[in-house]
């Protein structure tokens, strides 16, 4: 059957290994052809099956009160009321950015908003948690620069406010950025749209542009480590147009009210090859596709690049025939191609038929659900070391420190990144990026709005990956908290090295199980996800980065919480523990030049009795504003809150001089800082009582502009302004910002 010499060097290059093509042998009892070969790479390697996490991943919790949808679809559904769903979703671009930082960080935003409105939602927000090497390593403003470019070149083009996400630098990100795509929509609960293709002999239909040479074997390349041959891999990155993903979007919206659609897929990852396979396998049907019927926008295009191509705004879709001349006009009407280019059967193959043959003959199901699946082994990560704070020399200068930190490439604004962001497009918005969580009103309901976060803190994870597994989503559920949410569910971007080492492996088992403990713990069941494995470059594998997207309901839109709400005469207070735990902390790093040490603790239990306290007090409209406690810890918070109120704040932390460097920026979790009016404190102390939790007066919000913590600090807030406003813009217009760099 085959016209292509299948070699061993062949099958290397389709990412197969020896064992894995003498399976396909053995599966099909003979030889591939080079269009099954590729059929094979695109839905074995690790983009598309999962084969090494697939296990793992089993294991976190994915149901719960108001999960409709779990894992295994385009994204999960999760019930908001009213006859109401959220649909979302987080997924990585992380190798195609690297190489084609512009269109590798656009389409990953086009893919993610497809896998929402395949579904049948219409997008209402988009986050993303962006990962860049060193500030002074040479690629790396170049990268941030097309990333942030291509983010809102596309999400601003198609309509779809960001609302929220994370920038952090790192060396170990020097060879390989990590761009994590999150997308939300809004759907009717009964008029959501799914994958799983059902009837015999119904036409299946190619939806949207037209396919091109772009983007063949991305998924492959995506499923392995990146080495000096980079810069061949160029022709594996899409390239998107967000104008046609809009028309797109609105075909399927009106497509979906005909009631002509049986199932509908993305296009994304392996092309046609991909939907195709997954519509069928999922339900039980075999798939023909004639490609002499595909739409092209190339001369000459082989069976095998057609069925590779990774172009964009594409979907599949199985028919009612019935409904046929109503979709395509639908379809014409917006300017899009539709074609049928198939059917369904009932033989459990996936037929392909080209210029007259057959050029590929499969069974379905062992290319879709029944892939390989891999028990790596893996290697219990080494405990870190922990750091006493009485091992660390008491600073001379707090206020100093403080103004280093807020400067600083991880602490340091947001604002270059997200004001290149439409942030206020569908006119939802109430909460913009830079706060603990973005927050859109639900369009239409009278009192309900939707909260997002995305969270993750790599060096924990580095440091004990079960903890900073939990960690991120605790975070999620604090920054969620902290704008009054309930935190109903979450998706996973897991970003790892290498399963086949041991050591990475073992990163992401312990990471998968810190993960599942904390979801469970606080009821915050994850319903989507991605995995991206092989993030190496030449063997050094980038930080493990388990990033956690959080979405959480508000009831009462009236009744929420920013970290800018601080009002002069108003009563701070701290809900948790005194700081204490410098490990793995932003101090640790900044000043004394260190990255060692056990991250703190993830206490659950108190993560929720606290939380729920906050929601609580925030719900019942006793708060006007909230910060919970994270990278920087009580200082930077503080610091935050100052600058974004305007107002300044004296504070107390305690007598205990020697532990001062511990009590200001100690990143102890479960923490969060109030501001209430005094008027209202009274319903504190009595609540507080009833609460069981650790809760106390710090100080005051004030007139006069500055930051004062006992004898310790005493800072300007304009001063701290600049200091936090001021490093990014100069980072990227090449000023020196770096010590590494002068």
């Amino acid at each position: 059957m085959s016209a292509v010499a299948i070699t061993p060097e062949l099958v290397a290059a389709h990412g197969l290994k020896p064992d894995e093509y003498q399976r396909i042998l053995d599966l099909i009892g003979r030889e591939p052809t080079i269009v099954e070969l590729g059929i094979f790479s695109a839905m074995w390697n690790e983009h598309c099956s999962y084969k090494s996490s697939k296990r793992w991943l089993r294991t976190l919790p994915t149901k719960g009160e108001r999960v409709i949808q779990g894992p295994g679809e385009n994204a999960g559904v999760v019930d908001i009321g009213d006859g109401l769903c959220v649909i979302f979703k987080m997924e990585s671009h992380n190798h195609p950015s690297f190489i084609e930082p512009y269109q590798g960080a656009a389409t990953g935003v086009g893919g993610i908003l497809r896998d929402v409105f395949t579904m049948g939602a219409r997008p209402i927000a988009a986050m993303n948690a962006l990962r860049f090497g060193a500030p002074d390593h040479p690629k790396t403003r170049h990268l941030v620069a097309g990333v942030v470019a291509g983010v809102g070149g596309y999400g601003n083009s198609f309509g779809v406010p960001t609302v929220g996400g994370e920038v952090n630098f790192h060396p170990r990100y020097n060879g390989n950025c990590l761009v994590n795509a999150f997308a939300a929509g809004l759907a009717r609960t009964d008029s959501v749209f799914y994958s799983k293709a059902e009837g015999v002999g119904l036409p299946v239909v190619y939806l949207g542009a037209k396919t091109g040479r772009d983007g063949v074997g991305g998924a492959t390349m995506a499923s392995a480590e990146f080495d000096d041959t980079i810069e061949e891999k160029r022709p594996t990155v899409q390239v998107g147009d967000p104008f046609t993903e809009k028309c797109l979007l609105e075909a399927c919206l009106e497509l979906m009210q005909t009631g002509a659609v049986v199932a509908i897929q993305d296009m994304g990852a392996a092309g046609l090859t991909c939907s195709a396979v997954e519509m069928g396998a999922k339900g039980d049907l075999g798939i023909e596709l004639d490609l002499d019927k595909v739409p092209v926008r190339e001369a000459r295009m082989s069976a095998y690049e057609m069925m590779l191509s990774e172009s964009q705004e594409r979907m599949l879709m199985v028919l009612r025939p019935e409904k046929h001349a109503e979709a395509e006009a639908v379809f014409r009407k917006w300017g899009l191609d539709f074609a049928v280019v198939g059917r369904t059967t009932d033989d459990l193959r996936f037929r392909i038929l080209f210029a007259g043959s057959e050029v590929a003959n499969l069974p379905i199901k062992e290319l879709g659900d029944e892939a390989p699946e891999y028990d790596r082994p893996w290697i219990e990560p080494e405990p870190a070391t922990v750091v006493h704070p009485a091992d660390l020399a008491a600073q001379d200068d707090y206020g100093a420190v403080l103004l280093k930190l807020m400067g600083s490439p991880d602490i340091a604004s947001r604002r270059w990144v997200f004001e290149q962001y439409d942030t206020l497009i569908q006119g939802n918005s109430l909460q913009r990026p830079g706060g603990d969580a973005g927050v859109v009103r639900v369009d239409g309901h009278p009192s309900k709005a939707l909260a997002f976060t995305s969270d993750v803190t790599p060096r924990y994870c580095e440091a004990d990956p079960y903890q900073g597994g939990a960690q991120a989503v605790a975070e999620a559920w604090r920054n969620l908290t902290a704008v009054g949410a309930e935190p109903i569910a979450a998706t996973d971007n897991l970003n790892f090295g290498n399963p086949e080492k041991p050591r990475a492996m073992g990163q992401l088992v312990r990471a998968v199980q810190g993960i599942g403990d904390a979801c469970r713990a606080l009821g915050f069941p994850i319903v989507s996800g991605n995995v991206s494995l092989y993030n190496e470059t030449h063997g050094a594998a980038i930080l493990p980065t388990p990033t956690i997207g959080g979405v959480g309901l508000i009831e009462d839109r009236t009744k929420t919480a920013r970290i800018g709400g601080m009002r002069p005469g108003d009563a701070l207070f701290l809900v948790g523990e005194e700081g204490s735990h410098l490990g793995a902390s932003i101090y640790l790093r900044e000043i004394e030049g260190r990255e060692d040490g056990a991250p703190p603790r993830v206490d659950l239990e108190a993560e929720k009795r606290n939380g729920d306290f906050v929601r609580g007090l925030i719900r019942s409209g006793t708060v006007s504003a909230c910060h919970d406690l994270s990278d920087g810890g009580l200082a930077v918070a503080m610091a935050e809150m100052c600058i974004a109120s305007g107002v300044g704040a004296e504070i107390t932390v305690g007598e205990n001089r020697t532990q001062a460097h511990a009590l200001l920026f100690g990143e102890d979790q479960a923490r969060y800082i109030l501001a209430v009016p005094m008027d209202r404190i009274v319903e504190i102390s009595a609540l507080k009582a009833t609460a069981g939790v650790l809760f106390r007066r710090l100080g005051m919000a004030e007139e006069g502009g500055r930051l004062r913590i006992d004898d310790v600090v005493d800072v300007p807030v304009a001063d701290l302004t600049v200091a936090h406003e001021s490093w990014f813009p100069a980072f990227m217009s090449g000023e020196i910002v770096t010590e590494a760099a002068a």
